[in-house]
């Protein structure tokens, strides 16, 4: 039976994508790891990569078909001595892994007061087991085929191919008894659920506001996932440690830096150096929070706020304080320059272990960042300006830059966040100090 390539959930948030390009035609050769198309998510256009091996027998979804949905089937692969009379097995083979979830509706089913809502068929074919954890499996079809002949639990295999998605390999290792488990998975988590907001209809909204003329702009798969990701950032017991520090050395030493190498060193590239350095002096701050433990990231990685027309993204400088200021200020112009062009791969904008978010260069003085989850701090940058200072006995003018850290306290007590901000300011303060 051919195996069905489905849209992959490139991102934790993505519910649908467009199929942008085809890397392979109907009758290439696909082996495990190859290219085979290009998917544009709410954030990015990323590679999507075969996990099984066999020949491109029929594309179902065409170049450049938007809003397919997360585990639909985009195209068919033929196995290892099937030809392309299989093609026509799957619609006939169909209906009898469907069958099953009707009689398991009851158990499966979320709300008992819709037992007749029925879940997609690929979904119901890949889960065997009676359970339902509510969480999302990935998973490859033949993996699928295997655990479902095997009687394995899907959501309790830990995949190990692309973005996690479990492959023939994971449940074989499973089903010998040496396969990664995830633990027993947890049913209800109440304290770390994020609060739902009301949902409103446009006309609801606009009673509310006493039915006033207004225009519309409709909401986008990035403002939807901005908006998750407030939701989850809205449970997490926020603090706030302000510092001002002093610029003028930093000032001098880029003037001199950009005169002397010919380069473009931007104040914010200092601050993600010193961003960085604070973090491996204050190493505790680097780490997120699970239910099951608090985990300390080993590395070190930088993940910068950038304005979009369409909504906010943070692509990520990896280990930043391991990188020459030169070196950061070029890796950062090309991830913002292909962030605007919608070209950053997913690694390229999760998985950074603290965050800058800076609105200096447009005249803000002051302002706090939401944490961006699962990191535990974010640091909010304000603009350089003249204010008077007291140095011992004496005011005098200097350039002052003020700068607030926002911490998840269920990681960072106050004491530590302190130590960490106070690093911060020394290393901004002492500019030489970045160039080591």
């Amino acid at each position: 039976m051919p195996i069905e390539l489905l849209m992959p959930a490139l991102s934790p948030t993505m519910t649908e994508g467009n199929l942008a390009k085809w890397h392979k035609k109907e009758g290439d050769t696909v082996k495990a790891g190859e290219v085979i198309a290009e998917i544009e998510t709410d954030k990015a256009t990323m590679e999507f990569e075969a996990v099984d091996e066999g020949t491109l027998g029929k594309i179902l979804v065409a170049e450049g078909t938007q809003g397919v949905k997360v585990n639909q089937p985009i195209a068919l692969l033929l196995e290892e001595g099937e030809d392309a009379k299989a093609l026509t097995a799957p619609k006939a083979a169909k209906p009898a892994p469907a069958a099953p979830p009707a009689t398991a509706a009851p158990v499966v089913a979320a709300a008992p007061a819709a037992p007749a809502a029925k879940p997609a068929p690929v979904a119901a074919a890949a889960a065997p087991a009676p359970e339902n954890h509510g969480a999302r499996v990935f998973a490859s079809p033949l993996a699928r085929r295997l655990a479902e002949q095997a009687k394995i639990d899907l959501s309790r295999v830990t995949g190990s191919g692309p973005h996690g998605r479990i492959v023939k390999a994971d449940v074989e290792a499973a089903v010998k008894g040496g396969g990664a488990m995830r633990g027993a998975p947890a049913t209800a988590r109440g304290p770390s659920a994020p609060s739902a907001a009301p949902l409103r209809t446009k006309a609801q909204v606009a009673a509310l506001a006493g039915n006033i003329p207004y225009t519309e702009t409709p909401i986008t798969g990035m403002r939807r996932t901005i908006t998750a990701r407030l939701s989850e950032s809205e449970v997490i017991p926020h603090y706030f440690i302000t510092v001002d520090c002093e610029i003028d050395a930093l000032l001098k030493a880029r003037a001199d830096i950009n005169e002397a190498l010919g380069v473009k060193l931007s104040v914010n590239d200092f601050v993600l150096k010193a961003t960085a350095l604070a973090l491996r002096k204050v190493p505790a701050v680097n780490a997120s929070w699970s239910e099951d433990a608090i985990l300390h990231w080993q590395d070190v990685h930088v993940a910068v706020a950038v304005a979009l027309p369409e909504g906010l993204i943070t692509p990520i400088i990896k280990n930043t304080d391991k990188k020459s200021l030169p070196t950061i200020s070029a890796e950062m112009r090309e991830l913002g320059q292909r962030a605007k062009d919608g070209k950053l791969k997913l690694d390229e904008f999760q998985g950074g272990t603290i965050s800058v978010s800076n609105l200096g260069m447009f005249g803000t003085k002051q302002f706090t960042a939401v944490i961006n989850p699962p990191q535990s701090c974010i640091v909010a940058i304000g603009a350089g300006e003249k204010r008077p200072v007291v140095h011992g006995d004496t005011l005098s003018v200097a350039t002052v830059m003020t700068c607030t850290g926002t911490f998840d306290h269920r990681v960072v007590d106050g004491a530590l966040g302190a130590q960490f901000m106070a690093a911060f300011k020394k290393l901004i303060e002492a500019p030489a100090a970045l160039l080591v």
